[in-house]
């Protein structure tokens, strides 16, 4: 989906009501701004934190990627030796 919004003189930009409904946004909220070569990307922290959550379990190998579970692994590692 592609909407257009303006940039005012001032520099503010304004969602469009229904975006900021669909992202969780309608009350306020933050976002995060990343700039590529080409393109803003304009992102919640919701999908961020979500994303780096996907990132940190694959490369974890397990479905708990979460510190205590790390901590766990690190005792039971620990109690092996």
């Amino acid at each position: 989906m592609t909407t257009r919004a303006t940039v005012t003189a001032s520099g503010r930009l304004s969602l469009p009501a229904d975006i900021r409904r669909r992202h969780g946004l309608a009350k306020g909220g933050e976002i995060l701004i990343q700039e590529t070569e080409d393109a803003i990307v304009l992102r919640t922290v919701d999908q961020v934190l979500a994303e780096a959550r996907a990132i940190a379990r694959a490369i974890s190998g397990r479905g708990g990627a979460g510190v205590d579970a790390f901590l766990a692994e690190r005792r039971a590692e620990a109690e092996r030796e």
